[in-house]
């Protein structure tokens, strides 16, 4: 216990440093959000720095290889695939900043490297035989086998995307993510024990981190992470509960994930039949922003509705 609050406490205040040092620096590259016009609440956001990802993301890598993690094959995949999505989102900013506008690579350019990255994960589930899940509530596991290749990779595609969707607010993405990976490492150590300790501990570093962050992005927030960070983050909580047999536990923890991901897919296939709108707006927390609700109590029921749902998974657990 005593290492793993050492790893929280590390890995946040490492973050924190990092991200007071990033954000000057992205001023001064004059990195800024372009926001976009229909979202008129967010109007005086334009040009915050963006790509606060960055700060963290290098806070989680060096805390990994400060707590040898790097000795666990698992836990070195998971960080790989975590890194690579990232990279996909540091490519969109970074386009979005030379550019100056708020569109950097195309959706189907996106949607290509996803499905790549996600094949391959799935791929290395399988030859590495990780293919048992986890039951939500249930005290059983089921092999699923060859069929672990195209669940694995919707889960990657579909996490990533969703938690992508989830950063809209200050502190969103960050919090409900926050909690995540807390509920995670818990959860993992608890069905696996010393077994899946590095990947409980990368987790509890995910954490850690965003703790230090949040100082900076929270309403009103300083920095936002960016597609940089929010890729990356989906990258890691799907390679993390992918290759620890818990990626049935996604719907469960990430609730406010995949709601996110829902309202946009309920909402764009219902106004292309009947021209009307279910939400006020997608994703779901600027239908909640439109009728009235702030910032902070929106980003505050999505992270107590997430540490909610994660306790009731360890309690059924036990």
């Amino acid at each position: 216990m005593k290492v793993e609050l050492l790893i929280l406490i590390v890995s946040a205040l490492a973050s924190a440093i990092l991200c007071a040092a990033v954000i000057p620096l992205l001023k001064k590259l004059h990195a800024g959000q372009y926001i976009l016009g229909y979202v008129k609440e967010h109007e005086g956001k334009s040009g915050t720095p963006t790509m606060g990802g960055l700060a963290f993301l290098m806070a989680a890598v060096l805390c990994f290889f400060i707590f040898g993690l790097f000795s666990d094959k698992l836990s070195a995949v998971a960080l790989t695939f975590g890194l690579a999505y990232a990279a996909v989102g540091f490519l969109d900013d970074f386009l979005k900043f030379h550019f100056r506008r708020n569109l950097g690579l195309r959706a189907y350019q996106k949607i290509v490297f996803q499905i790549a990255l996600a094949l391959i994960a799935g791929i290395f589930c399988y030859l590495n035989k990780l293919t048992v899940l986890n039951l939500p509530f249930a005290h059983f596991s089921v092999d699923i086998g060859v069929w672990i290749v195209p669940l694995a990779a919707f889960i990657f595609v579909a996490v990533t995307n969703c938690v992508n969707l989830t950063d809209g607010l200050d502190g969103l993405a960050a919090s409900v993510s926050f909690w995540y990976f807390a509920a995670m490492a818990a959860l993992i150590y608890c069905l696996s024990g010393a077994e899946g300790g590095a990947l409980s501990r990368l987790s509890l570093i995910l954490s850690g981190v965003l703790a230090g962050y949040l100082l900076f992005n929270t309403n009103r927030a300083s920095v936002f992470m960016g597609d940089t960070g929010s890729l990356g983050l989906g990258g890691f909580a799907a390679a993390i509960s992918v290759f620890s047999g818990n990626l049935l536990y996604i719907a469960v923890i990430g609730i406010m994930f995949v709601c996110s991901g829902i309202s946009v897919i309920l909402q764009v296939i219902y106004y292309k039949r009947t021209k009307k709108r279910i939400f006020l707006m997608a994703p779901l927390h600027h239908h909640f922003q439109k009728q009235g609700y702030s910032e902070s109590k929106i980003v505050y029921a999505y992270s107590f509705i997430t540490f909610v749902a994660g306790a009731l998974c360890l309690f059924f657990v036990q």
